[in-house]
């Protein structure tokens, strides 16, 4: 019998344990989270009111009660919890799919300001990761700056511009509903450095921005005729011209009075945030040029942009792990088909799938295939992997080694708590935003 932990229950984590079980009938896998709440980013990352991608944890969910596949969440592998040797012992091979746990940084002067925050940070918060912090993020704010042009800061724009009549539906923590709805921000600038043909955002995301009650989008159609693909569109490919045809829609389209105003910049690089009174106040950009090979050039012309609240949304970072290589340049763990290579060389029992193996790129459904590859490279070792004795009782190793694992039931009690609460305030389903909640919410008697 083939024992595999599987660290990481976001998709790429349960992929990789669907495809070991579809694979073979012998295996058996447990998926270890460090949360007690299963889903990884389709649970904490997904925007609130993005419901038909949130409804693939129904698909997840599938995996996780399979009857060879158990869920224990509450697990911290590495510092402060089960160490990466001890996990290698209990199990006859380990893949982790802990996706990208940090953000880039922008590397200007002010960045460190209060009032500027990553925009993962922003979206930990209004999705009732344990971690966030309240910081304020709206307090005394009226305009603010997102920088980037991806799916990211598509949805924390959108989420700047919703009103409550919109976000009481979601799961939305109340705390952050509440502040979202008293809200005094009308102006939010979404700026890029490279122009619309160039952007990483899908025209479905970008489509929504048009369709929010009470909010007006703009564009500079100056501004975009910096852009190559914006004046020519016939060469781009679809995905891009259907991109530029949006935003030329809104380019062309008279201003409209409305509470929310959102502004799509374009060829500007942040240079420096400004502060005012210790805060940020105002972000300057340089104006940029297409460089004729992809990329663009500064042009020693600058612009400030108002803004007390700053969302930096340039794209995430993998973290090192404990006991496993690590390539900083990419992000990534080294691997070969998701066998982790020490110095080039394979390293029997240990492998990788997800954002971890590949970097931040593609989307949900790109996990699948990877996850995929992965499996079918552990199961090929399977037979070197099961000439070592492993313990038959793993979840009595892992209480032993000082971790409590929130079993599926635990889950399910979160859900129930979830689910009261909701009910208590008139809502749906609203998630439990904190530790101390959720692990009381785990550890409840089951009625």
């Amino acid at each position: 019998m083939l024992r595999v932990a599987v660290v990481g229950s976001g998709p790429s984590g349960c992929y990789t344990a669907q495809s070991l079980v579809q694979l073979d009938s012998e295996v058996r896998v447990d998926v270890l989270d460090r949360l007690p709440c299963p889903y990884g980013l389709v649970r904490y990352g997904v925007a609130p009111d993005h419901e038909k991608i949130k409804s693939l944890q129904n698909n997840l969910r599938a995996v996780l009660e399979h009857d060879r596949v158990r869920f224990l969440g509450g697990v911290q592998v590495g510092p402060g919890g089960v160490p990466a040797a001890r996990l290698r012992e209990l199990y006859h091979a380990v893949v982790y799919c802990v996706g990208a746990a940090t953000d880039r940084h922008l590397g200007i002067p002010g960045e460190d300001l209060p009032g500027s925050w990553s925009a993962t940070q922003f979206v930990s918060w209004y999705s009732a990761h344990p971690d966030a912090v309240d910081g304020g993020f709206l307090r005394d704010a009226r305009s603010a700056v997102v920088i980037g042009v991806g799916n990211v800061a598509v949805d924390v724009t959108r989420m700047l511009a919703r009103g409550l009549t919109e976000l009481s539906p979601t799961d939305m923590p109340q705390a952050a509903l509440t502040a979202l709805a008293a809200s005094r921000v009308t102006e939010i600038h979404m700026v890029g450095r490279r122009g619309p043909s160039q952007a990483r955002f899908t025209t479905k995301e970008l489509r929504e921005l048009g369709t929010l009650p009470g909010t007006d989008v703009t564009a500079d159609p100056a501004e975009l005729a910096a852009d190559p693909g914006y004046t020519d569109p016939s060469a781009l490919p679809a995905p891009q011209r259907r991109n530029v045809e949006v935003v030329r829609g809104w380019a062309e389209s008279p201003p409209a009075d409305a509470p929310h105003r959102i502004h799509l910049r374009f060829f500007l690089r942040p240079v420096e945030l400004l502060a005012e009174r210790g805060h940020v106040g105002a972000v300057r950009f340089e104006r940029t040029a297409p460089d004729g090979q992809g990329g663009v050039t500064g042009t020693g012309r600058y612009e400030d942009i108002e803004a007390q609240l700053v969302l930096r949304s340039v794209g995430y970072l993998g973290v090192p792990m404990e006991g496993l290589p690590f390539d900083p340049k990419t992000g990534t763990v080294p691997n070969l088909a998701g066998r982790v290579l020490r110095e080039g060389v394979v390293t029997p029992g240990e492998y990788v799938a997800g954002w971890i193996k590949r970097g931040p790129t593609g989307v949900i459904g790109t996990n699948r295939p990877c996850a995929k590859e992965t499996a079918m490279s552990l199961l090929e070792d399977a037979p070197l992997l099961t000439a070592r004795d492993v313990p038959q009782d793993t979840l009595t190793a892992l209480r032993a080694a000082g971790t409590d694992p929130v079993e599926w039931t635990g889950w399910q009690s979160i859900e129930r708590a979830e689910a009261e609460l909701g009910a208590s305030l008139g809502r749906g389903v609203v998630k439990l935003p904190d530790w101390e909640s959720l692990m009381e919410a785990a550890h409840s008697e089951v009625p």
